[in-house]
C-alpha cells in the first residue's frame, strides 16, 4: 500500500468510515472492489423468479419467487475484489420454461438467495442462506394460478393466487403473490422485494390483476418497482407466460453500523 493510500486509510479509521452503498440489479457476474477504509459490509441478495408458461394441464404453469438472504458485518479488505452474482429471471413460454437462478455475494455459503422454480418443477419459491431472510412465495399447482412473491427480510413471499382468487400478502417486507386468473387466462407475476431494507409487506394482487411490489413503505406494481427478485408469471392470454424478474445484490458499509433488515439501510 502506497504512503498516500495508507495516510487516507488511517485518516478514515481515525474519523470513522464514511457510509456508502452499491447495488447490482442486472443479471450477470460482477466484481465489487472494496473502497479504501472499508473493513466490513452488510449485504442483501435476492434470487430471481422463475418463468411462467401455459396451463397446469400442459405440465407447466406459474413459478415461485426468489429467496432473500442477508449477511451483516462481513469482514472485507480495502482494494480486494469480491464476486457478485445476480440471478437471471426464468424464461417464459407456452410449453418450455425455466427456473430463476440464484444470486450470491462472494460464495453461495456466505450469503445467497435461491431462484424460484418453474411450474413444472412444482412452482416452489427459492430458499436462502445468511444471517436471516425469507423464502420466495410458491405458485399453486392449478390452472390459472399466478406467480409467488419475492422473499422478505423476516418472512416469506406471498403465495400466488389460484383461479379467480387474490394472491397472498408477503411477510417481513416480502413481495405479494400475483392474483389468480380465470379460465386459463391472465395469470400474472408476483411482486419483488426492495433492496433498501425491510419495508411494508407486498400486497397480493386481486384476481385478474398484478401482484404488488414489496418496498419501503409503499406498494408498486411488480414490474415497475425497485430492484429485487420477482416471481414468474403464469399463462398470458393463451400464448405463454411472463418471464421471471431478475435478482439483485446490494452492499452497504460500514457493516458495524449499517445492518439489515432495517438499521441505517437507506441510501446515503
Amino acid at each position: 500500500m502506497s504512503g498516500a493510500l495508507q495516510a487516507v486509510f488511517q485518516n478514515q479509521r481515525s474519523f470513522g468510515t464514511p457510509p456508502g452503498q452499491q447495488a447490482f440489479t442486472t443479471a450477470g457476474t460482477f466484481s465489487w472492489v472494496c473502497p479504501v477504509g472499508v473493513t466490513s459490509v452488510s449485504v442483501v441478495v435476492v434470487g430471481a423468479g422463475g418463468g411462467g408458461g401455459g396451463t397446469f394441464s400442459n405440465g407447466v404453469g406459474s413459478a415461485g419467487g426468489g429467496g432473500l438472504g442477508y449477511k451483516n458485518n462481513y469482514a472485507v479488505v480495502p482494494g480486494d475484489s469480491y464476486e457478485v452474482v445476480v440471478g437471471a429471471g426464468g424464461a417464459s413460454g407456452y410449453s418450455t420454461i425455466t427456473s430463476g437462478t440464484a444470486s450470491h455475494f462472494v460464495t453461495t455459503s456466505v450469503v445467497r438467495g435461491g431462484g424460484g422454480l418453474m411450474g413444472s418443477a412444482g412452482g416452489t419459491g427459492g430458499t436462502y442462506t445468511g444471517d436471516g431472510g425469507g423464502n420466495g412465495g410458491a405458485a399453486p399447482r392449478s390452472n390459472s394460478a399466478s406467480g409467488g412473491g419475492g422473499g422478505g427480510y423476516a418472512g416469506n413471499g406471498g403465495l400466488g393466487g389460484v383461479i379467480s382468487a387474490a394472491g397472498g400478502t408477503g411477510s417481513g417486507g416480502g413481495g405479494g403473490g400475483g392474483g389468480g386468473g380465470n379460465n386459463d387466462n391472465f395469470s400474472l407475476p408476483g411482486g419483488g422485494t426492495a433492496l433498501l431494507g425491510q419495508g411494508s409487506n407486498g400486497v397480493g394482487g386481486t384476481a385478474f390483476n398484478f401482484g404488488w411490489q414489496g418496498s419501503n413503505g409503499n406498494g408498486q406494481v411488480a414490474q415497475n418497482g425497485p430492484g429485487g427478485g420477482g416471481a414468474g408469471g403464469g399463462l398470458n392470454t393463451g400464448s405463454g407466460g411472463y418471464a421471471g424478474q431478475a435478482g439483485g445484490v446490494r452492499i452497504i458499509w460500514p457493516g458495524d453500523t449499517r445492518a439489515y433488515p432495517s438499521t441505517n439501510t437507506g441510501n446515503v
